[in-house]
């Protein structure tokens, strides 16, 4: 029966698997539909067949998965609303490769043993989800180890084997049910017994927030996307972020606003016309009457690049500036991931003639940094700073050679649609498990947080509200196993599940 109707199982599968991940978190659902999957997989008949049943999965995984981003494209209006659903689904056809890819290996070294199959279809996906992490640019967005977090103590886990290894413990409890539908009760019932008592311990209790750590304050104005551009809402969006920052006490804190939190230039330098009227003294003396002396504002705003002569932009950064009290732009971080179609528009020659834009506004691409960086907020300490979506990519958040004492992850989630903001924010808390830093969001329309290093949300301010968070910065602890080597790990547990697997299947031979 499952033979007859394979390939539409795996679609089905697939579609349902991604229910486990936020905002639904179906996590039962997922471990099923993986199950049901590798029954799937193992059962193919040839290496083709099984790819085939791995890309179907993934199809159906992504694009129920992804489905916030046909939101964004009703922003612009250069393209047309339904292209976003016709961009999920190209997406979701690239990406469902990684999967099939995933099941083709370990098809073709497991296929003759439920318990081979099943080590090399974990390790098989470790593999994929790294490799899904950088090439072509890389977009690792709901990696499967984000289902585990309503688990308990199993995402602590990721400080030894990172997010990727967290997917190769789900494909263990998947793997259980499935051994138990195949009466092999001698590996299938320690299996699930591990899976649900790292499942049923609790999460650790985070560390209490003392008296000497920063004072913090996290704005979000609710601002919508269709408004943050408009000609002539510079003033108003600016007004509702300056009524959620003023305050009547005098004591120092930081000040964090979102991804380009304001349209105005904030250095000076360039020509006048580029300034539109509101030239950067005037913006700064703005910002800086909303803080208190020793206050550090750090927000999102976009830096210009120009030709050689200097007089016309060719290029902008998407940048995070901290700004102090006096005035003085103290530090400035230039975001390195940038999201292909959305800040840059590739082979721009070619689609611009067929009338396609990039999704953010503007007449020519952003220009990456050169990758993590830590600034110095003087008495509040070092800042690590990953700008929207760079957050997501597991083991590429953090400056080796200068550790933060915390990650600042402006964003601005109002493209985002009702899913794509809380699957965020999950990933944010993997990554401070991960590194052991705390987390700090603000976003226009929600989710802004403050995530310990443990991976507890402290404070939230909903999505589609205006609200701040005043409260203490959460300590960070001490540099994770995972912080210091980063996915050597997950790729060391990848390599040893692939080879005890072809171990096993020499011995057996």
């Amino acid at each position: 029966m499952i033979a007859r109707h394979s390939s539409g199982l795996a679609l089905v599968a697939g579609g349902i698997s991604a229910t486990g991940f936020a905002p639904l978190a179906l996590w039962p659902l997922s471990l099923l539909m993986l199950a049901l999957w590798m029954m799937i997989v193992f059962q193919a008949q040839s290496r083709k067949a099984a790819f085939f049943a791995g890309w179907l999965f993934g199809v159906g995984h992504f694009v129920v998965g992804l489905n916030w981003i046909a939101k964004a494209f009703t922003f612009q209006a250069a393209m047309p609303g339904w292209l976003g659903y016709v961009a999920v689904i190209l997406l979701s056809l690239y990406l469902a490769i990684f999967p099939g890819l995933a099941a083709l290996i370990g098809w073709w070294i497991g296929k003759d043993r439920p318990a081979t199959f099943l080590l090399t279809m974990a390790g098989a996906w470790i593999f994929s989800e790294w490799l899904r992490s950088w090439l072509f640019s890389g977009f690792i967005w709901n990696p499967l180890g984000t289902i585990a977090l309503p688990l308990g103590q199993m995402t602590g886990l990721s400080i030894f084997i990172g997010t990727y290894g967290l997917s190769a413990l789900l494909f263990a409890g998947a793997g259980g049910l499935w051994l138990l539908f195949l009466k092999r009760w001698q590996v299938a019932v320690p299996l699930i017994a591990v899976f649900a008592g790292l499942a049923l311990i609790p999460h650790p209790q985070p560390k209490p927030i003392t008296a000497d750590q920063p004072l913090i304050t996290v704005v979000q104005p609710n601002i919508g996307q269709q408004d943050k551009w408009q000609a002539g809402y510079e003033d108003q969006n600016l007004q509702k972020l300056a009524q959620l920052t003023l305050r009547t006490d005098d004591r120092p804190r930081i000040i964090f606003w979102p991804e380009a939190a304001i349209p105005d230039y904030l250095e000076t330098g360039y020509p006048a016309r580029y300034y539109y009227g509101r030239p950067p003294e005037f913006v700064r003396q703005q910002l800086a009457s909303l803080m208190k002396p020793d206050d550090v504002l750090v927000l999102g705003a976009l830096k210009l690049e120009f030709d050689e002569a200097g007089g016309r932009a060719v290029g902008a950064r998407n940048s995070v500036f901290a700004m102090d009290a006096q005035r003085e732009l103290i530090g400035r971080y230039d975001k390195a991931h940038l999201v292909p179609y959305g800040e840059y528009l590739p082979m721009r020659p070619l689609l611009s003639a067929i009338g396609l834009s990039r999704l953010a506004p503007g007449d020519f691409d952003f220009w990456p940094g050169p990758g993590p960086r830590s600034i110095d907020l003087g008495r509040f300490g070092q800042a690590g700073l990953q700008v929207c979506y760079e957050i997501i990519f597991s083991g590429q958040v953090v400056d080796p050679d200068n550790r933060p004492d915390f990650i600042f992850n402006p964003s601005n989630d109002a493209w985002f649609g009702s899913w794509g903001p809380p699957q965020h924010l999950a990933q944010a808390r993997l990554r401070a498990i991960e590194e052991g830093l705390p987390v700090i969001r603000s976003t226009p329309t929600g989710i802004s947080a403050v995530i310990d290093a443990a991976g507890t949300v402290r404070a939230s301010v909903p999505m589609a509200e205006a609200g701040r968070i005043d409260m203490r910065l959460p300590a960070a602890r001490s540099p994770t196993l995972f912080a210091r080597y980063g996915n050597v790990l997950p790729l060391g547990l990848a390599a040893i599940l692939l080879l005890s697997a072809i171990a096993i299947r020499v011995r057996a031979r």
